[in-house]
């Protein structure tokens, strides 16, 4: 039986840690940051993580 393949939508949005935990990118950095703080901006920037909710589903998408 040939390999599962990943989902590649979900393997280009969400990478795995270290410790097994799934990393995001969080929403609203694309476009319209003009009008956006610069402090609002700094926090978008960081990476969040997935909720424990939905983590079993991504990890059944990405293969792991």
């Amino acid at each position: 039986m040939p390999k599962m393949k990943s989902h590649k939508g979900a393997a280009s949005r969400f990478s795995v840690t270290s410790t097994g935990k799934i990393r995001r990118r969080k929403a609203n950095m694309n476009h319209f940051l003009g009008k956006k703080s610069s402090s609002r901006k700094r926090n978008l920037n960081n990476a969040g993580l997935v909720s424990k909710a939905d983590t079993q589903r991504i990890r059944k998408m990405l293969g792991k």
